[in-house]
């Protein structure tokens, strides 16, 4: 004889909504970001920005986003690209703080 399985009697959200206002949340930060990153100068905004979106990185990947942001650094700076250059540095210091910092 088969039993039918049993459904989960908690609610799958933290509260009614929830997902979604983590959705708005997101995109509300992201545009941040864009708009911060357009706005400010280029070494501050590639910097601030790339070194914030770099510390959302797994630590398992942070190493190949440290040889990306080297890379990223060395072709804007030779290219006099000062956004991707600064968005380098960034990136390589935010992978170097998640990679010796954060245990995983």
């Amino acid at each position: 004889m088969e039993t039918e399985p049993k459904l989960r009697d908690d609610k799958s959200e933290p509260f009614s909504g929830a997902y979604f206002l983590g959705l708005v949340i997101t995109i509300a930060v992201g545009l941040a970001l864009v708009t911060f990153g357009s706005i400010a100068p280029p070494l501050i905004g590639g910097l601030v920005v790339a070194f914030l979106l770099g510390l959302t990185v797994t630590p398992q990947y942070a190493r190949w986003f440290l040889i990306a942001g080297l890379f990223s650094a060395v072709i804007g700076f030779m290219a006099g690209e000062t956004l991707v250059a600064w968005g380098g540095v960034g990136i390589i210091i935010s992978s170097l703080v998640v990679w010796l910092r954060v245990k995983s």
